[in-house]
Formats: C-alpha cells, structure tokens, sequence
C-alpha cells in the first residue's frame, strides 16, 4: 500500500514537472525564431566571457498617445524584434511586455521601441518611436525605476506621446549567482529551496544526459556537502561549477529542449534567457527581423527562417523575397528597406527568369532607355515638386530633414530636392588627417569583398561578371584583376550625391556606354543578366600614394539617366570630397582596390560573407592599407 502511494507520488512529481517544463516550453516557443535558438542568436554563436556584458530585462510598461486606438509595441535590438500583445481601443495603452537581452561589450546595447496604431485592416502604421541605450539606461537608474521617453514621429521628429519603460541588467557574477535558482525552480515542487533526491533525478533526466542520469546517486551525493538528504541553492551550483568545467552534465535545455554547448557560460546564457521567471509578465513574441515585419505578426512569422546566423539574410530578403532586410552599422540592427510590392514582383519577373532577359533582347532595354529619359525630364519639371511631400511620407523613418543643407521650399523640382546637399558637418570623415584609411564613398548600402572571387560567390550572381568586363577596354585592367570590390548600393531614400573614399590625384574619365537595368539585389543577384558590366557607367582612375590605383565606378540604373560630376582630370581630391551625383532613381558606385592595397574592415567583410548589406553613411570607415592595419574608426 505505502509502495503504491509511494509510486503514484513520483508519477504525480513526474506529470507536474513535465507539465511545467511543457509550460516553459510552450511561452520560450512564443519568443524564438522558428523552432530554433534562444533569441536567435545564443545557440549558434558562442559568447566570450571577455565580451559577455550581462542580460538585460527589458519591460515595455505602457504609453500615453493624442489619440484612441489599438496600439501595439515592438523592440528592436540587433538582428532581432519582438512585439507585445496588441492593446485595447484607448489613450494610455499598457502592456507590461517583458523580453530578456543578451548584452555583449562589443555587440549592440541601443534598444528601438516602435509604436503602431493597428485599427487598420490591411495596415498597421507607425505613429512614433524612441531609442535607448540599455547601459547607459541602468547606469542612469540603477533601480530599475520606470522611466518616460519621447515618441517622436518618424517624419518630422515631433513629439507625438510618451513610453514608459523600465530596465534592468544582470552582470555576469549575478548570472552566475541566480543560475541555480533558476535551474532549481523547474523541479522544487514543492518549493522550498532544496531538492530531494526525487527532485534532484528529474532534473538530471531533464538535462538530457544519459551518463549524468546514471549516476544519479553518485552525483546527488557528491552535491549534498551537509549529507542532510536535501540539496540546496548552493550545494546544486557548486556541483553545476564543478561538472560543467570537468564533466558537463548539461547536454539541452529542460525549457526549449534545444542541444547546448558544452561551455558552462554559454549554457548559462542559454537558459538565463530561456526561463521566464522575471516578473510573470507578458513575454514579447519574437521571431522577426525589423519591427515593420513584427507590426504585421504572424504574416511574416510563418515565413520567418529558423537561424539568423546560418542563412544567406541578403539573398533570402532580396533576390528571392518581397522585402529587402539591411543591417544598420551604427546601431548593429537590422532594418527593412522600403520598395512597392508590385515593382518586386515585376523585377523578379524580368531579372529572375529567362524568358524576363529575353524580353530584354528583344527590345525591353530601349523602353528602360526611353523611360528614364523621360522620367528624368518630368523630374525636372516645377509640377514634380508635387511629388515631394508624398516620397518623405513614404520613407518617413529614412529621411533626416534635419541633415539637409536647405529648407523643403527651397526645392522647385523633384530632381533639386533628389540631389540634395547636407549641412556641413552632417558626415564627418574617419582619421580625416590619415590618407591610408579609406572611407565610404556614398550613403548607402555595402557589400565589400577583399577579392573578386568572393563577390562572385557571395553576392554577384551574373556568369559574365569580370574586372575587365566592369572597367571597359579603355582602362588597364591588369593591375585590379585579383584586387578588391566594394559596392555602394544606393536606394531612392539616399543622400545621392557620391565622394571619393581615398585621397589622390584623378587620373582620368572613361564613360562606357550601356543599358539602364536596376541595380536592386533582384537584378545583382539573378544569373541571367549582368548589371555592373552592361549598365551605362563612368569610370574614374585615381592615383593615390597608399593604395596605388583606385578605380571608382558611378553605374547608372533605371530612372538614371544623368550621372554628373563636380571633379576634373588632374584635380587633387581629399577623401570625403565630393565627386558627383546621380539624378532621380537608385544608383550603384563601385570601387576596385588594386590586390593587397587595402585591408577591409573586418565587420563589413562577415556582413557581406552573409549575402547582408550594411547600412552605412559617407564618411565612416571603410578599411586600412597595407602593411598598416590598425583600426581608426570615428563615432558615425
């Protein structure tokens, strides 16, 4: 009888551990990607304890807003969003949304918080947003205290309500110190603080080591340093110290289920950011790459990727999807680049395909010509400045009106606002007094290879794609052959006029006559055709002292026609002056570096591996010259 009751207790401790691990399991299924890693990124990615800065809880509390309506929150940090529940019809929406951050001192620590309205059937809108730096935040209000932050409206930086946030960070040693606990919550059924040897045996199940739970006794033993028959707190992190550095006993995660790394920090980090034991608030849903994707939830979600860190992102989100996902530099977080959903389709319908290219062939490539030329006249008409309002209300996150050299009256046609200049200052130039460290060239997004063997792998798709064929026959090509590739793609959006990334004497003009294809990823991308060598483009040759020969390409695309420059042959430039500009449409700069003239930084060159632009303005670093590799880098 007592042996009966004795198995049914431990059948009941069993079903209710794996009840509470189902629990887990099914809130962590909420807020990863897929069915992958931890905050898509711990599990594929191991974390140094030199660059491990702490985990951060991030709580979105609630906002006041002007008006009523269903509101919805999203955090964006690094390559990954999450979004809170959508709100009920009001002013003061709250959420009490919580999601747990891994901070690294070398990674990213500037948190965005979007705010949508979502009375919209087809679509949400986003109404205001606010940036802060989680370290910075806990520095500043080391008691986690709620703070208020401004929305700014994303067109004209007004304030449009206000977020309430708070923040805390767990340093490594408080990881260290609550990983146990958190270990311990999982089976302490009855929740005092110990585990008995029941308890203790599930747990060791749950870590999904056969050996560790064979030796289940051996290792409650040597856990129970008192012998009360319990183990406590610190008993059970002593042992996970000890067998974790000697002989791991951890081999997955009781919540997510998901295979571990043997190092015992990154399986702490692992399943720190697993339980959601915080303030049982409502944990954020994540699985999304840019807040604009999360606004729109489970449309994006279903056709979301399992690991960030293991897909082509760039190919993935331009040549063969609807949307193209671009990584911001300054903040390291990924954002979404803005282009009509029918123009998408109508590229991949011509770039993408055969039959697309042979409708080029046969006569699509004069209607580009013809169409550009007559786009670029309209564009140069006073009725064009209509135009105006409705492209900054499009990209209303993508324009700084504050950067620009003049008022929006100024402007008298399209094309004059489209080729706009900056403030002085607006874009200052890295190690300005160092020659041997090159910068951008443009506003942009960049794709930088150190040979041209890796473009072709990585990015440019095209089978005719060469050096020479890029160049033309009128420049000596010999010298770039084996060199260096960096591409500066730039959207409508962009600041469009372009500057030298070296400082050196110019050497000549070579204009190459061409077709006028987009220079969008879908074009770049396909097999079919060859944007850089068939498009109409300009070559400059400057001669510099650090880097040898620099060729610089300005490729017009459709809807530019007009490539103009501002410099002469023979005309000394300092890197960071301005070589010219593109007129209406997107365009594409290249530069060729001669071979082991340039050593690329080394961030832009992982992005690239990964098929994924970086977001960049002029001016920031772009690499150093041989021999001297040092790093130079200026606050962009």
């Amino acid at each position: 009888m007592g042996n009966g009751n004795s198995t049914e207790a431990k059948e009941s401790r069993r079903s209710k551990m794996r009840q509470k691990i189902q629990n887990f399991r099914s809130r962590r299924r909420l807020s990863r990607p897929g069915s992958g890693s931890v905050s898509g990124l711990v599990s594929q990615r191991s974390v140094s304890a030199d660059d491990f800065a702490g985990i951060a809880l991030l709580t979105l509390i609630g906002a006041e807003m002007k008006f009523k309506d269903k509101w919805l929150a999203c955090v964006s940090f690094g390559e990954q969003t999450f979004r809170s529940q959508i709100s009920d019809s009001t002013e003061k929406p709250i959420w009490n949304s919580e999601k747990k951050l891994l901070l690294e001192k070398n990674g990213p620590s500037l948190a965005r918080i979007s705010v949508f309205e979502t009375n919209r059937l087809l679509k949400n809108n986003i109404v205001g947003y606010c940036e802060l730096d989680l370290l910075e935040f806990v520095v500043q209000e080391p008691d986690s205290a709620c703070k208020s932050f401004d929305l700014l409206d994303p067109a004209s930086s007004n304030v449009v309500g206000s977020m309430f946030v708070s923040c805390s960070v767990e340093d490594p040693v408080e990881t260290e110190t609550c990983f146990a606990k958190r270990i311990l919550s999982i089976v302490d059924y009855d929740e005092d603080g110990k585990l008995s040897f029941s308890e203790f045996s599930d747990l060791m199940n749950a870590f999904g080591n056969i050996v560790a739970a064979n030796k289940k006794e051996e290792l409650f033993k040597a856990a129970d340093l008192n012998g009360d028959g319990v183990v406590t707190i610190d008993e059970l992190a002593a042992l996970l110290a000890v067998q974790q550095e000697q002989e791991p006993i951890i081999n997955s995660c009781p919540v997510c289920g998901e295979a571990l790394q043997l190092d015992k920090l990154n399986a702490m980090i692992h399943m720190t950011l697993c339980f959601d034991e915080g303030t049982g608030n409502q944990t954020m849903t994540g699985g999304f790459l840019t807040d604009r994707q999360a606004s729109y939830g489970w449309m994006f979600k279903l056709s979301e990727w399992t690991h960030l860190s293991t897909y082509d992102v760039g190919l993935n989100t331009g040549s063969s999807a609807s949307h193209i996902v671009v990584i911001d530099r300054k903040t390291k977080r990924l954002m979404e680049e803005l282009i009509d959903s029918k123009i998408v389709m109508s590229m991949r319908a011509i770039y993408q395909s055969k039959i697309g290219l042979r409708l080029m062939d046969q006569g699509a490539k004069e209607i580009l010509q013809n169409l550009s030329e007559k786009q670029g006249k309209k564009m140069n008409t006073v009725e064009s400045a209509q135009n105006i309002p409705s492209f900054l209300e499009f990209f209303k996150d993508q324009i700084n009106m504050a950067e620009v050299k003049y008022p929006l009256d100024h402007f008298k046609t399209f094309n004059e606002f489209f080729v706009r200049e900056l403030k002085p200052g607006a874009r200052p130039i890295a190690c300005m007094d160092q020659d041997d460290v090159a910068v951008s060239a443009a506003d942009c997004r960049l794709m930088s290879f150190q040979s041209v063997d890796d473009s072709t792998r990585f990015w440019i798709k095209g089978r005719k794609f060469s050096i020479k064929g890029l160049l033309g026959n009128d420049v000596q090509s010999d010298a770039f052959l084996d060199g260096s590739l960096v591409i500066f793609r730039l959207a409508p959006q962009d600041y469009h006029r372009f500057h030298s990334p070296v400082s050196g004497v110019i050497e000549k003009f070579v204009n190459v006559s061409g077709s006028l294809y987009t220079v969008n990823p879908i074009a770049v991308n396909s097999k079919y055709c060859n944007v850089f060598t068939e498009n109409k483009r300009t070559v400059v040759i400057i001669s510099t002292a650090e880097f040898g020969k620099v060729a610089f390409v300005a490729i017009g695309a459709t809807m530019v026609g007009s490539i103009t420059f501002v410099r002469q042959e023979g005309d000394h430039v300092k890197k960071g002056d301005e070589l010219g500009y593109f007129s209406f449409g997107g365009s594409t700069v290249i530069s060729v570096f001669e071979k082991d003239s340039i050593k690329i930084d080394e961030d832009l060159l992982a992005n690239s591996a990964r098929s994924l632009e970086t977001l960049v303005t002029v001016g920031m670093q772009l690499g150093v010259s041989f021999p001297k590799i040092e790093n130079c880098v200026i606050e962009p």
